[in-house]
Order: C-alpha cells, then structure tokens, then sequence
C-alpha cells in the first residue's frame, strides 16, 4: 500500500519538485538505519541485548522528495553493513553513507556497477597517495587525494582508485574525511552531498516524533511491522498534505493541528491554506423517511415515530 500510493504521488507529481542544490542530474540516495528500543519481556523474538530487544528499520531514501524508495525492517542485532547487500542501487547513482556501512568488498562491487557513493573514511584505514589534487581557495576543503588502500585484505577486496577529501566541519570544529569513488566531482560538491546525509537523520526524527511508534499495539512480530508500516503511510500523506499546503508549514506543525482538527468539519484544502480561520457550522442532522414497499401508511408513520 505504501509502495503503490507514493508511486502515484511520485507518478502525478504531487510531492514537489527536486530540490535544486546541485547540477548534476544523478540519482542522489542516502543509506541509514535506525533502530527502535522494544521491552525484552513484551517482544522476546527481537532480543537485541542481554536485556533489550529492537528492531532496526534500513532506510533508502531518495532525495527527490525525501521519502524512501526502500524499507528493510530486520532485527537489531544486525549489522548495517551487512544489510546494504539488500538494496539494489541503479548505474549512474550516488548514494551518501555513515561510516557504519564501509565494506570494501562492497565498495569494489558498486565500482564495477557504476554507482557512486560517499562516506566517512575508517580512522585507521592504511593508503597510499598516488596523486594530490588542488583545493578550491576560500573554502573548507583542506585537501584532496587520489589514493589506493594498501592493507593486503583491503586491496584485495577493492584495488580500485578512490578519492579522499578532507573537510573542515567549522560548525563542530573538527577535520572529516570521506571517501568516494567518483573522481570527476569537485570536492566540495563531495562535502556538499555527504552533508545532504542530513536529511535522512530528519526523515528518522520525523517519523518517531510526529507519528508516535515508541508504544506499539501489538506485541507479534507483524503487528509490530504492520504498525510501523503504517506510520510510513501516514508520513507519506503528510508529506503530500504538505505539499498541497500554502500556509507555510513545518511538519511538526501540520502534524500537531491536524491531530487535533481530525473531527473537524471542514473542507482539508481550505483549512490547510488557511488553518486559524473560524471552522464553518456543523450542519443539524437531518431525518428522512423510511419508506418501504408492501407497508401502508400506518406502517410507515410507526417507522417515523420508532425513528425519532
């Protein structure tokens, strides 16, 4: 239901246009987990711990309109990187990790496909600088490498050229340095894309603060996945609310007064562009007739009367 309603909207148009913060015309894609605490004794099939359970919901989001094209719910104890196998990424894609998800095998695979990705480097990952690019002046790029890893199980799972650019995170005043495959873009747009990951952390802030999936119905494994699934349709509709909005909204907003507005009678497009106006009249109830064939009048007078 969730895959079929976000194709239409996507299909018509109704989740807003791409933003426009970069030039190139790649797919641009974010992959991150979070996970969701559950009570050991209440969900024994998600131990996670010693004396906690979980389940953590992988996320591929696209950054056309900042909703998923896919969600993998698994147990906690699984490791991200592991799970990156699942998701089938299209040439010519470029999508932006955590460093939780460095998996050089992976790396060299992606490589060979086409596909393009951005991540933190491991702190001690050993390399070899083959070459030393030139770093825009004026900005927070404090170099720019071509590099080859050196370690014998790193450089036999990924012998392939990659780009290590280090950024200066002025924010936090510290030094991050990603890695890339793609040694065509310039490094700040390879700073630039793996600060977009950003919206992946507001999308997981979303979807646990606005639609409330701490406290859960059931206790059963699908009910568990049904009620989070439902929460993902229920933020997709929001969005497309949002869309349809020119009020101005913020999400938290648009989900907090639709809350409380769901019993109110009045048209949803009015009251999203114009949400602090005075709601219209209830109209009274009105009673109609029950009329039923083979019942005389008398039949249908004590119908009136057993009505009202």
């Amino acid at each position: 239901m969730f895959g079929t309603a976000l194709g239409r909207f996507r299909h018509e148009k109704q989740l807003g246009a791409r933003p426009t913060k970069f030039r190139f015309k790649n797919k641009l894609l974010s992959l991150d987990s979070t996970t969701i605490s559950l009570c050991l004794s209440l969900f024994p099939w998600a131990r996670f711990r010693r004396a906690k359970g979980g389940v953590k919901a992988h996320v591929l989001l696209d950054h056309d309109d900042y909703l998923p094209i896919y969600v993998l719910i698994t147990e906690a104890r699984r490791h991200d990187a592991q799970m990156a196998a699942s998701f089938i990424l299209n040439p010519g894609s470029i999508v932006a990790l955590d460093r939780a998800y460095n998996d050089y095998a992976r790396f060299a695979q992606w490589t060979t496909e086409g596909v393009f990705f951005v991540t933190r480097m491991k702190e001690n990952a050993l390399y070899r600088v083959v070459k030393t690019l030139p770093v825009p002046q004026q900005r927070n790029i404090l170099s720019d490498q071509l590099i080859r890893l050196i370690s014998p199980r790193a450089r036999q799972q990924c012998p392939c050229l990659l780009r290590r650019v280090t950024v200066w995170d002025a924010e936090n005043q510290r030094k991050i340095v990603l890695l890339s495959n793609h040694l065509e873009f310039g490094p700040t747009t390879l700073a630039a894309i793996y600060k977009e990951r950003w919206q992946i952390e507001l999308f997981f802030k979303a979807l646990k603060q606005n639609l409330k999936i701490k406290s859960f119905v059931g206790t059963s494994e699908n009910a568990l996945r049904i009620q989070i699934w439902t929460a993902l349709i229920a933020l997709l509709l929001l969005k497309w609310l949002y869309h349809l909005s020119q009020a101005g909204w913020s999400l938290s907003n648009l989900a907090s007064l639709l809350r409380l507005n769901l019993f109110t009678y009045r048209h949803l497009q009015n009251w999203l562009n114009h949400p602090f106006e005075t709601p219209p009249l209830i109209p009274g109830p009105e009673q109609l007739a029950l009329s039923l064939p083979g019942f005389g009048q008398e039949a249908s007078q004590t119908c009136k009367q057993t009505s009202t």
